[in-house]
């Protein structure tokens, strides 16, 4: 079937264009609309023209994988410039999502018709891009000039009312009758002249209005390419004529496409969905069925879990101990329902569904009607264990059985039960409720469709699924380790805890080593023994000092938990120093860099020599969605292919470490590991 069709109603020519999924704008759909948009100028019986969509959306934007390929004529500034100058009133009916060269698309038309649940945005600068097809310069003509920097900034798209009250929607149409009221529209207009054309109006900004936008926005916009060159692009829209700023607009993509940032933030779109497809198993293999998950544990973790299944629609029971802890946490669910309420996000429905689902309980044996079973208990093996050999007794046939350990080992929790093919790890990252990332991790006798389900149960419930292997720490918590022991061996050599933090933000992380640690509880996995001081991590745990929540870590912090050094901690660090024979000197950012990141790098390499992770691209998947790593920069394994790896394995032998043998072959043959 052609990618685009045509058929007169009447006077008005109507081109459908049904590329699934989404409608991409791939070759075939722009020779499709151009084609059509010729019929239209040559056939005298023509008087409007109406660009639609079959299934479920508008075009959603380009063919991403057309991305950095020779372009196809027509490229779609071309296209969107052609409808624009048609002598023929062309009417966009828009539905579902009109984003980036969709929009671009719609924008090119001189009047859009929306039913009120449609979309409208430009996710361009997710990819590190900007819209292309002239969406900086007819955003601005169309709305103003405050909207189109939303817009091509944030990357999130609008709805149709908004739109409308904007200027970029001319017309709201029922939800059930779209294309006929489109075409009704356009007979409407076929007669009217002249025709309204973006690139005939223009765009006025408020003075020092950039500058402020930008003040504004410096924290969000850090380090990134994309969202200034949007601006300029902006900027360009209402300082010059409309054709001027569109070769503006051309330079500033054109730096973006070929630049690393946009080549990063391409390959974690590709990773993200790389990471869901599993070695060695059919797509089409049979999944157990899921209608119900119990959790056992209702603290902080437990309590996140059951609030992804929940908001999914899937019934939860969740079980503790004491009921005061069993009531402790399913009041802390609700509170986090109703603030997620109390902002828009949900309804009051949405929140007296998702709580009428969960059933809290004392009675361990009620996880015998549960298809799924998440441990979320202390992270210890002897408790896990405990916990496994009870659940082999009640499960029934079929439940898969998870751990929601962050390091220990699945076969050994397995092997207490009597049916370790249907043990795996799911590791939810905290707040589990919030953070998208989901290791599920493959023990040596996890059967295939126990795997898979699990996998497409993230899927269900919104997370980010990578699958590991067993190993000490998985993928991300492996590689955080040599990171955390390097950055404590710098402060006994003379850095400080400000540096070393202060290295790692401006190189793109949300925080740095120590940061983290007074986030997550410097207490954590602390043996709470106070007389019993080997380190410094000892010295201030004994003192009360477990991070934010004592309001002291590695940092002292005011009432607003804002940081600031701590000469306590120095002098514990310099005690400890003196203690172990370490000379003091001044430690460079450089050295920092490369005694932190680079062990890391080396790490991955290990892990995937190790086959404990399928591919790099899923240990890149990893820190950009549990850790925060900057997506910019492509994850851990990406940036090292970027930097080069004989400069990370030549950094690693300056500091004395051993290189990965992977590492070492790679580097020798001046290769990557993403290919």
């Amino acid at each position: 079937m052609a990618a685009v069709t045509t058929e007169k109603h009447g006077s008005v020519l109507v081109a459908t264009a049904n590329n699934p999924p989404v409608n991409a704008l791939s070759a075939d759909v722009r020779v499709g609309l151009d084609a059509a948009i010729k019929e239209a100028a040559a056939d005298p019986e023509v008087t409007a023209v109406v660009i639609a969509c079959a299934g479920r959306t508008f075009f959603a934007g380009a063919d991403i994988t057309e991305f950095g390929k020779p372009p196809v004529e027509p490229w779609l500034p071309e296209l969107v410039d052609r409808i624009e100058r048609s002598e023929k009133p062309v009417v966009a009916a828009i539905h579902g999502t009109a984003l980036g060269g969709g929009l671009e698309v719609a924008l090119g038309c001189h009047y859009r018709i929306a039913v009120p649940s449609a979309k409208l945005g430009t996710p361009e600068v997710k990819l590190g891009l900007l819209p292309g097809a002239g969406g900086t310069q007819r955003l601005p003509r169309l709305a103003n000039v405050e909207l189109a920097l939303k817009l091509v900034t944030s990357g999130n798209p609008i709805g149709a009312k908004e739109g409308q009250a904007a200027g970029l929607i001319d017309r709201l149409a029922s939800e059930d009758g779209l294309l006929d009221e489109a075409i009704a529209f356009a007979r409407e207009v076929a007669d009217s002249r002249p025709l309204p054309r973006a690139r005939d109006k223009t765009a006025s900004a408020e003075p020092g209005q950039f500058d402020a936008f930008r003040q504004a926005n410096a924290r969000a916009f850090r380090n990134q390419h994309a969202p200034e060159n949007n601006i300029k692009a902006v900027e360009a829209a209402v300082s010059l004529p409309f054709d001027e700023g569109m070769a503006k607009e051309r330079e500033l993509f054109m730096q973006l496409m070929f630049g690393t940032q946009s080549a990063a933030l391409r390959h974690i779109f590709f990773a993200e969905r790389k990471a869901a497809k599993i070695d060695g198993i059919d797509d089409d293999i049979t999944l157990r069925p899921i209608n119900r998950v119990g959790i056992i544990g209702a603290g902080t973790m437990g309590g996140g879990i059951a609030m992804n299944f929940l908001t999914a629609g899937i019934p939860v029971t969740i079980v503790e101990m004491q009921a005061e802890a069993l009531e402790r946490g399913t009041g802390t669910i609700r509170k986090n329902y109703e603030a997620t309420a109390a902002k828009g996000r949900m309804s009051a429905e949405q929140v007296a569904g998702a709580m009428g689902a969960l059933s809290p309980t004392l009675d361990f044996d009620k996880l015998a009607e549960c298809d799924l079973i998440i441990e979320a208990v202390y992270e210890s093996m002897e408790v896990k264990k405990e916990v496994f050999t009870r659940l082999d007794k009640i499960a029934k046939p079929g439940a898969i059985l998870a751990s929601n350990t962050s390091y220990l080992d699945i076969n050994e929790i397995a092997a207490v039960t009597s049916r370790p093919q249907d043990v795996l790890g799911m590791h939810f990252f905290s707040p589990a409720n919030v953070m998208k990332l989901l290791e599920i991790v493959r023990g040596d006798k996890t059967a295939d469709d126990v795997l898979a389900t699990a996998m497409a149960l993230a899927k269900t419930i919104k997370k980010v699924a990578v699958v590991a292997g067993v190993a000490y720490g998985f993928i991300g918590n492996r590689m955080l380790m040599p990171r955390q022991v390097e950055a404590m061996k710098l402060l006994m050599e003379g850095a400080t805890p400000e540096q070393v933090d202060r290295v790692h933000t401006e190189f793109g992380m949300p925080m740095g080593p120590f940061q983290m640690s007074d986030l997550a509880g410097v207490d954590i996995g602390w043996h709470r023994d106070p007389a019993r001081i080997e380190n410094v991590r000892d010295a201030l745990c004994s003192a009360g000092r477990w991070g934010q929540k004592t309001g002291k870590g590695f940092y002292d912090y005011d009432e607003k938990r804002r940081p600031t050094a701590s000469a306590e901690v120095q002098s514990i660090i310099d005690e400890f120093s003196a203690r172990s024979g370490s000379v003091k000197r001044e430690v460079t950012d450089e050295e920092i860099l490369e005694r932190t990141v680079y062990p890391m790098i080396n790490e991955g390499a290990l892990i995937l020599a190790e086959g404990k992770a399928q591919r790099a691209s899923d240990i890149d998947v990893v820190w950009i969605y549990g850790y925060g790593f900057p997506p910019y920069k492509g994850g851990p394994m990406f940036w090292a292919d970027q930097e080069g790896l004989g400069k990370i394995a030549a950094g690693l032998e300056k500091h004395g470490f051993e290189v990965a043998p992977l590492l070492r072959e790679k580097a020798d043959a001046n290769g990557r590991f993403n290919k």
